[in-house]
């Protein structure tokens, strides 16, 4: 029998085929949901006791609504959010904001235990101890994880290879978010224990953030947050997973999909808000990060 995972009815003269449920089986779907008009949509729905829910907030803003609006709790872009709930069914509401995208995925408690459980060691809160406790859990999405989910809302696989193309995903999204939380990952770099070593890697990824189209080097980050060069390259690359130059990259292609999203921007103007000089430069960072040039990009969403 083919479940029916989340979206029950669409509102605000959301049209239902902006919201397309894809059910690999009885255990897992996918729900890419993308609202692309000035104004909100919400979408109605049910906690299903016996599923493990997943929300990537890619873009916008999104805010659930539970127990007729007496609690709501916001997710903001960049952000996920699961939700476990096996005390029963729990109606509620997901208003998306304007421009928003947001990844939905179901894995029953079963599959999820049976491919993190049996293969690959336990899981903290699928131990017998908690298996019967709620759990909502809100984490940042890295960078990596990002890469993965972005093609679901651009790719449309051929039909021969469609379950193929989604179950690899849903293993990739599952794998990357299981372990991006590792308690033990500062262990191998114990100065990160200093809690203002830590602030200062923060407030290096903030001031490549602010000046990312003439962003300081290696040298003068270190010197402007007070930390010595290695310092500032492993404990940048345990922090975020990734190297100084290649999360401000992530940061750019970000910033530039957003703008070609909006309309307003034409590539080259893109790419030169975010700091490419050489639009041939840009083209070649985008696609690698996206699978496609900013043409073809624009092709997927404006048509």
């Amino acid at each position: 029998m083919e479940p029916t995972f989340f979206i029950q009815e669409a509102v605000n003269d959301a049209p239902k085929n902006r919201v397309k449920v894809i059910n690999l089986d009885e255990d897992v779907a996918l729900a890419p949901v993308e609202n692309r008009e000035e104004s909100g949509i919400v979408i109605q729905g049910e906690l299903n006791p016996r599923l493990i829910q997943f929300y990537f907030c890619m873009q916008g803003e999104v805010e659930f609504v539970f127990h007729r609006g007496q609690y709501r709790r916001k997710l903001e872009a960049n952000r996920s959010f699961l939700f476990y709930n096996p005390e029963g069914p729990l109606a509620h509401e997901v208003h998306l904001g304007p421009h928003t995208r947001l990844l939905t995925m179901f894995v029953s408690v079963k599959r999820l235990h049976h491919w993190f459980v049996q293969d690959s060691g336990e899981l903290t809160f699928l131990n017998n101890d908690n298996i019967n406790q709620r759990l909502y859990a809100e984490l940042p999405i890295s960078s990596s994880l990002a890469m993965v989910i972005g093609p679901l809302f651009l790719v449309q696989p051929p039909e021969s290879t469609r379950n193929l193309f989604f179950r690899a995903k849903v293993m990739e999204i599952l794998s990357l978010y299981f372990t991006q939380g590792d308690d033990n990952k500062d262990e191998k770099c114990p100065f990160l224990h200093d809690e203002s070593n830590v602030e200062k890697i923060r407030e290096v990824k903030q001031i490549v953030r602010n000046q990312m189209t003439d962003p300081p080097g290696l040298k003068e980050l270190a010197r402007l947050v007070g930390l010595n060069e290695y310092q500032l390259k492993v404990g940048f690359k345990n922090i975020y997973g990734t190297t100084v130059y290649k999360y401000l990259t992530d940061y750019r292609m970000d910033q530039a999909r957003k703008m070609l999203d909006s309309g307003k921007y034409l590539v080259n103007e893109a790419a030169a808000e975010v700091g490419y000089s050489n639009p041939s430069h840009f083209i070649a960072a985008f696609k690698k990060k996206y699978g496609f040039t900013p043409k073809k990009y624009l092709g997927f969403v404006r048509r």
